[in-house]
């Protein structure tokens, strides 16, 4: 699909004639720069230069917009565009995607307690769940969270580091489930190397979790939870939305939409 609509947009399209049209889209939507610019998470003046054809899209922002105001690539790309023809999505519908495909991700502080001591629950007796293996599994159960039901589990924000995706409150939450006895932080050796690893010291409270939330972990924790530090690392390098960020950045959700397999865990095939 990204290869499809990047050779498409290059042979077809130059940046001025794109800008035009998600203008003259724009326009018809009913937005304001800001408005459109705040939907699709970019600045005011970066929506301005798009316009203008003085900066390009990627595929994301393309995606984004798509949504936003209701056109198919194929209709935004075609030689003769007509813009009132675009079959756009109902007014509901669109409002459906701001609030929960175009919003930042929220943190949850409770949400994201019980579902790190769930995955602890699951598998903190395996020698080789450290720091780095959980975070990863928390990752993991977010990202596949959002790709099948396109909504936050935590809401918890990710980087990109070179020790893998690492939540950024995770150092302070962990601190504070450690001073209310929530859980206990041991140093333990794994293979000659000491380790950080963390032992639930209460039950996860499954209320604050969906049943299909806690299925998308279960998934989570039997496929990986018993692979080594370097295996896990391995594997979530080559996933696309920790593959395509930037690092030091956060890892935008939305990414998840072009997941492959052996990482992607929606079916589309059986939606279309």
């Amino acid at each position: 699909m990204l290869d499809k609509i990047k050779v498409a947009m290059a042979r077809v399209l130059t940046h001025n004639e794109i800008g035009q049209r998600i203008a003259t889209l724009r326009k018809l939507k009913g937005f304001s720069q800001e408005e459109l610019a705040n939907c699709i998470n970019v600045s005011r003046p970066s929506l301005a230069q798009i316009e203008l054809g003085n900066r390009g899209l990627d595929v994301l922002e393309l995606q984004q917009l798509s949504h936003v105001l209701g056109f198919t690539f194929d209709e935004l790309l075609a030689l003769e565009f007509e813009a009132n023809q675009v079959q756009y999505f109902e007014e509901e519908q669109v409002g459906e995607y701001k609030r929960e495909r175009m919003s930042r991700p929220t943190l949850q502080i409770n949400k994201f307690k019980n579902v790190l001591l769930y995955i602890l629950q699951r598998c903190a007796g395996n020698p080789n769940v450290n720091e780095s293996v959980l975070v990863t599994l928390m990752y993991f159960a977010d990202f596949n969270c959002y790709e099948l039901f396109e909504e936050q589990l935590t809401g918890s924000n990710y980087r990109k580091l070179p020790i893998g995706p690492v939540p950024k409150m995770f150092d302070k939450i962990i601190s504070q489930m450690i001073d209310n006895n929530q859980l206990q932080r041991v140093k333990a050796l794994y293979h000659g190397v000491t380790q950080i690893r963390y032992l639930p010291l209460i039950q996860a409270d499954l209320t604050q979790l969906k049943a299909s939330e806690k299925d998308v972990i279960d998934k989570v924790v039997l496929q990986m939870a018993d692979w080594s530090v370097n295996s896990i690392l391995d594997y979530v390098v080559k996933d696309m939305p920790y593959m395509i960020s930037k690092e030091g950045e956060q890892i935008n959700y939305e990414l998840v939409f072009y997941r492959e397999a052996p990482f992607s865990v929606r079916n589309y095939e059986s939606e279309i």
